[in-house]
């Protein structure tokens, strides 16, 4: 059974151990008042509305009869005002003078009332407040399509979204998966919804909506994480974009093999880049600025316009450095490229701009 959540109840999230595989879905939203915060206030109201009440039936001590001693003290008016207010009504003490009578119609009563309403008032506001999450999940799922799906909101996982989102993705269709409750948190804080569970499994990735998806980034803390998460991705969604992480270069054939569309190799790629820094820092920091989408210089795939057609890749007024054609990436002085076709896609590098990150035929290439 599957346990619907929406952020802003922190204090129940925690209560379920990292280690535990659930399935739940959580909806970023703007920070509310925790449940607990709720409750204590509640509470704190009744408990002045029962000391205000004693303190009433005190002073008019002289108009109450009391069944045990024939005397009213202050323990005992707290334990009419309890009694009272909560409905019991044992009987041992009963007003009898016209002013204790009166007292109780017009003041005891209404706040018998308000201590019933905060207290109803209590259950009623956590009913409606799980009809509310129930509908907006409801809504979220029959609105969300053609979104992305991360799976693991680790360094290789934000840094993945960031990428993505600052082209133009909206932070509502981003759908983070991750077996950790307090990951799920940072993300719905971030404005992504979350699921919370293990991605391996068929039934969380259904949870993603991951067969309505675009495009899927796996980035999990394991090699062998990737490999079933990216089989269990493909057999829900055929025709997805994967792309996935692995630590080790000998994984990324056995990734390949599993469905992905493309493989980013986080170590290996790492060493490359401290390699060419040492060799020359200044290509190191070249290298650095391209990988960071937003600044400085972008790299950026695009279509081939309709001017450019029967041009060579050079005369192009972008710089381009590898052609798309078909499922060949070619270098822009490869002799096959000739001249370029309207179906061709073009990598370039580019100026990065506030312009170019919204473009929709423009996107950034993978990452690592």
């Amino acid at each position: 059974m599957f346990h619907v959540k929406l952020p802003g109840h922190d204090a129940i999230a925690r209560q379920v151990g990292d280690h535990l595989v659930t399935h739940r879905v959580k909806l970023p939203r703007k920070v509310v008042e925790r449940p607990i915060r709720q409750v204590v206030k509640r509470l704190i109201m009744a408990l002045l509305l029962l000391v205000a009440t004693a303190f009433v039936v005190y002073a008019d001590r002289d108009g109450y009869q009391d069944d045990s001693d024939g005397t009213l003290d202050l323990l005992d008016a707290f334990y009419y005002a309890t009694v009272t207010l909560s409905t019991t009504g044992y009987g041992d003490i009963t007003p009898v003078s016209d002013s204790a009578r009166l007292t109780n119609i017009f003041v005891i009563t209404p706040l018998r009332v308000l201590f019933l309403i905060i207290l109803v008032g209590t259950t009623l506001e956590v009913l409606t407040e799980r009809t509310r999450e129930e509908w907006r999940l409801n809504r979220w799922r029959s609105t969300l399509r053609d979104h992305t799906v991360v799976i693991g909101f680790g360094t290789k996982g934000r840094s993945a979204i960031q990428t993505v989102c600052v082209t133009g993705l909206k932070k509502e269709q981003v759908v983070v998966v991750d077996p950790s409750a307090k990951a799920i948190d940072a993300a719905t804080a971030e404005g992504y919804a979350g699921v919370i569970g293990d991605a391996t499994r068929s039934d969380v990735l259904k949870q993603a909506e991951v067969h309505k998806a675009r495009q899927i980034i796996v980035a999990p803390q394991r090699d062998d994480t990737s490999v079933l998460v990216t089989l269990t991705a493909r057999q829900l969604n055929r025709s997805a974009k994967i792309v996935a992480a692995v630590r080790e270069e000998e994984n990324a054939p056995l990734l390949k093999q599993s469905g992905a569309d493309a493989v980013i190799t986080s170590s290996g790629a790492a060493g490359r880049l401290l390699g060419l820094s040492v060799l020359s820092p200044a290509a190191g920091m070249v290298m650095e600025d391209l990988i960071q989408q937003g600044s400085g210089l972008d790299l950026v795939e695009r279509p081939v316009v309709r001017g450019e057609v029967g041009m060579k890749p050079r005369e192009t007024d972008d710089l381009v450095v590898s052609v798309v054609r078909g499922h060949r990436v070619l270098g822009y002085d490869d002799p096959s490229v000739g001249t370029l076709q309207l179906t061709d896609r073009l990598i370039t590098i580019v100026r990065a701009t506030p312009a170019a990150q919204v473009t929709p035929n423009i996107r950034p290439l993978p990452r690592g």
